[in-house]
């Protein structure tokens, strides 16, 4: 999985260069608040191992108006440090490497 560059915004960490997006749109799951926003990460210049980042928060596009907040580049800054320490090597071919902040996330019951 690679991170498209239309749409993706730079960001400089410990002085390296990424690249991120979020989507515009959300998955179904993601519409209906079942599951919470995720994020891609690139290394800018010699991109390897994405790291996908599953945050705390609904989509801002959810169809139940669920309120949440912004990905702000800080959000993003302190999420790299984090998978840096856990072992994510952005260079480095592989898999993606995910990283779960989604502790404190409640879905969204359907009446019925």
């Amino acid at each position: 999985m690679a991170v498209g560059r239309k749409g993706a915004r730079r960001i400089v960490v410990d002085g390296t260069t990424y690249r991120w997006r979020l989507r515009r749109r959300p998955t179904y799951s993601q519409a209906l608040t079942w599951s919470p926003c995720t994020y891609a990460v690139e290394h800018a210049d010699a991109p390897g191992t994405t790291l996908v980042v599953t945050t705390d928060q609904p989509h801002a596009g959810n169809w139940f108006g669920r309120e949440s907040k912004p990905v702000l580049p800080s959000d993003v800054a302190r999420s790299i440090q984090l998978a840096r320490t856990a072992g994510w090597l952005p260079t480095a071919p592989g898999p993606p490497f995910h990283l779960d902040r989604s502790a404190g996330f409640t879905t969204t019951e359907i009446p019925r």
